[in-house]
């Protein structure tokens, strides 16, 4: 967006840094009104701390098809603000798929996603660009200063995930992921332009990003709305971290199987040595019959482990896209549906003769 200000910048030969907010909206019909009402200053030139001039270009808008009224907020708030602009995915596609939409349609040389529940503070940001110019990142993650206000319960869940996915699965800088992020926008739309179906977004653009950097932030409390996540949905949350994150959970499959194969021949070599030494049957049948059912458990969990890896590649090998751009359905065809009342006049055409 061009203003007085940003032009004398530029005829000054300072040019202040454009970013595009991305806020993918599933539940954010109570909530979005104060958000936007938070960005609109920010559309004018700002200082950070360290006094690099930011200015906000535009906020999009992704509308995830969530089950409350957002779609009619988002219309009026893009009618309303120039700088604002509505993305509408054909489908409910997911936070990260919403993110990732968003990116791609995203132009400024940084983009911020935020959340629509009120959470992050939009003024931080220049906390966040200060970081990545200062450390030369091309990412930079919120980094919380003070617990997160979702319980203990989600809160001690999310720190061991993390915990195991960096230090088991390959995750790198997974103990820095959060959905407050400053990143070049290069970066986010080239990850938005090759991510397949089921990749992890932070994972994906760990691949690419030079260095990774987190700057200190206070998470607000959410907003007046029900949280998105429930249990099964944060479980297929870490999962999805977990089999995106790289082979290393196939390499554990495959020690596991070494592990299982030398234990099991330690006890079949006890077993023959104790026949030989002796006429009578071992005892501990018991025993063994545990131990056959726990490698039976293992072999069929890493048979499973091993089908999630070849159905993300099989949807990616057929194509399927983790989102769906399309216009807004009140603008198209389905928002043109009459419904007519039955008895009431229809329209003239050909008439027949009795």
């Amino acid at each position: 967006m061009s203003t007085p200000v940003v032009d004398e910048l530029n005829t000054a030969g300072i040019r202040p840094h454009e970013i595009s907010i991305v806020i993918p909206v599933y539940q954010g019909e109570r909530t979005l009104d104060d958000l936007i009402g938070e960005i609109l200053p920010l559309t004018t030139i700002q200082s950070s701390a360290e006094g690099y001039p930011w200015v906000v270009r535009e906020t999009l808008l992704v509308f995830d098809n969530g089950p409350d009224d957002s779609a009619t907020v988002l219309r009026r708030l893009a009618a309303e603000h120039e700088f604002v602009r509505a993305v509408w995915l054909s489908k409910n596609s997911g936070q990260h798929a919403a993110t990732l939409a968003g990116m791609a349609s995203a132009g400024s040389e940084w983009i911020v996603t935020l959340d629509e529940d009120g959470q992050h503070d939009p003024t931080e940001i220049g906390t966040l660009l200060d970081t990545a110019l200062r450390e030369q990142a091309a990412v930079v993650y919120a980094k919380p200063i003070n617990p997160p206000p979702h319980g203990v319960f989600r809160n001690t869940a999310s720190k061991g995930a993390k915990w195991v996915l960096t230090r088991f699965a390959g995750g790198g800088s997974a103990a820095s992921f959060q959905s407050y992020r400053l990143v070049l926008g290069s970066i986010a739309r080239s990850v938005a332009a090759y991510s397949g179906s089921g990749v992890y977004l932070d994972i994906a653009m760990s691949w690419v990003a030079n260095k990774v950097a987190t700057a200190p932030v206070t998470l607000r409390q959410e907003g007046d709305r029900p949280s998105g996540y429930s249990l099964p949905r944060l479980i297929a949350h870490f999962w999805r971290m977990v089999l995106s994150s790289g082979t290393r959970g196939l390499r554990i499959v495959s020690v596991l199987g070494v592990l299982f194969a030398v234990v099991g021949a330690f006890v079949a070599l006890y077993i023959l040595i104790a026949r030989l030494a002796s006429s009578e049957v071992p005892a501990g049948w018991a025993s063994t019959t545990v131990l056959v059912l726990v490698s039976t458990g293992v072999i069929l969990f890493s048979l499973g482990i091993i089908a999630e890896y070849i159905g993300i590649n099989v949807n990616m090998a057929m194509g399927k896209p983790p989102y769906l751009i399309t216009t807004d359905p009140a603008s198209g065809p389905l928002g043109r549906a009459h419904q007519f009342q039955r008895g009431s006049r229809q329209p003239d055409g050909p008439e027949t003769s009795a």
